[in-house]
């Protein structure tokens, strides 16, 4: 269940991250940010930075319980 309730604050942290750094024209190294449409929205994202913002997300919600 901690996985689950880990998703939402681990998509918001890669959204916000990765719309400073990318609204500037950096590709942010290893984070990989790109800039991507969905429906005629264009917005910025990057794998490695969700997954280890879920990740630490998950870890918090894990400790938690």
């Amino acid at each position: 269940m901690a996985f689950f309730k880990a998703l939402l604050p681990g998509a918001i942290l890669t959204w916000i991250v990765t719309y400073i750094i990318g609204s500037q024209g950096s590709s942010g190294g290893f984070l990989n940010i790109f800039n991507t449409s969905i429906m005629g929205h264009d917005f910025y994202w990057s794998w490695p930075l969700f997954i280890i913002g879920t990740g630490l997300a998950w870890a918090i919600f894990s400790m938690m319980e």
